[in-house]
């Protein structure tokens, strides 16, 4: 990026709700079912019909209000967006407009620099999904009213983000909360979380803000990253050349790597924006808002403040452990089993993980259960079964899943802790061994690793390490 310049960017985040039913009906709000069978006359936009308020919507966007420090307007409104598309059935989108519910919050991001950021939430408010055109059929263009109605939260951010890295740490965040607070899966492929980024530049100093324009069509946190970079220096490359920026929509393409031009950008006044005279306004007394902060659960700053606390963990585990609540659940139900807190996190963000990105599978379906991840590291702590004999024992575990120490007991694993037996294996690698004695004695005391690794493979790697660490070293002093 030209140093000349800074970058201003906003972002503007759908989350889709997990409620059973739909925003104003009583259908089913699911994601994958055959075109146009999750609909009704409400959501198809016939003539005549009433909506009425699915109470858990206004639930879910007062928990987000609170966990992103929002002020919950005690009353809001609806209103009626009005535009053409073949998806939108009534010709209108019923959002919110002049009265959101929750209005002027932050969520804090800590930037790769080490520095904290605040950036400003100007609203959040409740509103309905359109339908979905589908092109790829080989046919006309589809439509599949499945989407309508379907509950979403918009998160409009104020335009504090100065970079794509700053953008790309909000939305990671976001999507931390939302899942934590069990309010949406931030599955952003599937479209359950979605984002279009509005972006401008100026010269540093300026306070005035540029014209902006609004990226759309991306589909993963990186290519939001992405797709802002490449905007801005589309736009600093305009500037430096003579142009204007004209105030447009633009859609990413995550191929070539441009953003190309879709449309001119509306204005809010295009929308024709209404009250919608069909449903009351949303009044949260104190009582309710009350009972809806009482189900907040913890969330992932405060859950990494006290692993850090409470497990001693380095701030790096603690990190990548409460990064995804599911993996944050688990490592909590592996010490239901053990106190050895350092060793689950280890075998979490190694073993466990390592299996998981490689059969790209969710925690929640990780074939061994975090009682017998507990148990095997428990079986090491207390000298029956050294780590390279989990290691061994791990595979097993992830078929079988079966306590493992049956398992270390079936395939003799056991480790051998008989000093008496130890001492002859040892006496019989130093007698085959004396170079290797000479070296040590003559100070070269890094040769003790050979001599411990010729005692593990005499084993098959069942004694035990701090025995035949401490019984070599007493030999050895013995020949001085």
């Amino acid at each position: 990026m030209n140093q000349k310049y800074e970058a201003v960017i906003g972002l503007e985040v759908h989350v889709q709700l997990l409620t059973k039913t739909k925003t104003f009906c009583g259908c089913r709000n699911k994601f994958g079912s055959p075109p146009n069978t999750n609909v009704c006359p409400v959501c198809m936009g016939h003539p005549g019909i009433l909506p009425v308020l699915n109470k858990k919507v206004v639930e879910f966007a007062v928990l987000l209000g609170l966990a992103t420090n929002c002020e919950i307007n005690k009353r809001s409104i609806f209103a009626r967006k009005n535009y053409f598309y073949p998806d939108l059935p009534k010709g209108w989108q019923t959002s919110q407009f002049e009265l959101p519910i929750c209005e002027h919050g932050f969520i804090d991001i800590v930037k790769s620099d080490g520095l904290e950021k605040r950036l400003g939430i100007t609203r959040i408010h409740m509103e309905e999904d359109a339908g979905k055109l589908i092109h790829d059929q080989g046919t006309d263009s589809l439509i599949d009213l499945n989407r309508c109605g379907t509950p979403l939260l918009e998160i409009v951010s104020e335009p504090d983000m100065r970079s794509a890295e700053e953008a790309y740490l909000y939305l990671v965040k976001l999507k931390q909360i939302v899942t934590y607070l069990g309010i949406c899966d931030g599955n952003m492929e599937e479209g359950s979380l979605r984002c279009d980024a509005n972006v401008s530049i100026r010269l540093k100093g300026e306070k005035k803000l540029g014209t902006k324009t609004e990226v759309k069509n991306m589909n993963s946190f990186r290519n939001v990253e992405k797709a802002i970079e490449a905007e801005i220096d589309r736009q600093i490359d305009i500037i430096e050349d003579g142009g204007k920026i004209i105030q447009q929509t633009l859609l990413w393409d995550a191929d070539s790597g441009d953003v190309k031009p879709m449309r001119s950008k509306e204005e809010s006044h295009d929308y024709r924006y209404f009250p919608e005279p069909d449903l009351m306004p949303v009044l949260v007394n104190d009582d309710w808002r009350k009972s809806i902060s009482e189900s907040l659960p913890e969330l992932p700053e405060h859950r990494k403040k006290r692993f850090i606390d409470k497990y001693k963990l380095p701030e790096y585990d603690a990190e990548l452990l409460t990064a995804e609540k599911p993996v944050a659940d688990f490592y909590e139900a592996v010490l239901n089993t053990t106190d050895d807190f350092k060793s689950a996190s280890n075998w979490i963000m190694g073993d466990v993980l390592k299996i998981i990105n490689e059969r790209k599978i969710k925690i929640e379906d990780f074939p061994v259960s975090p009682e017998n991840i507990g148990r095997l590291i428990n079986l090491i702590n207390e000298g029956l079964i050294s780590s390279k004999i989990a290691k061994e024992v791990f595979p097993v575990l992830l078929d079988e899943n079966k306590d493992p120490r049956t398992i270390v007991e079936e395939k003799s694993l056991l480790q051998i802790s008989d000093d008496s037996f130890i001492e002859e294996v040892v006496g019989n690698i130093l007698g085959n061994n004396m170079d290797q004695v000479k070296q040590y004695l003559d100070g070269k005391e890094k040769v003790i690793g050979f001599l411990v690794g010729q005692v593990m493979r005499e084993t098959k790697g069942k004694a035990n390490p701090a025995a035949v660490n401490k019984i070599l070293k007493e030999k050895l002093e013995a020949f001085r």
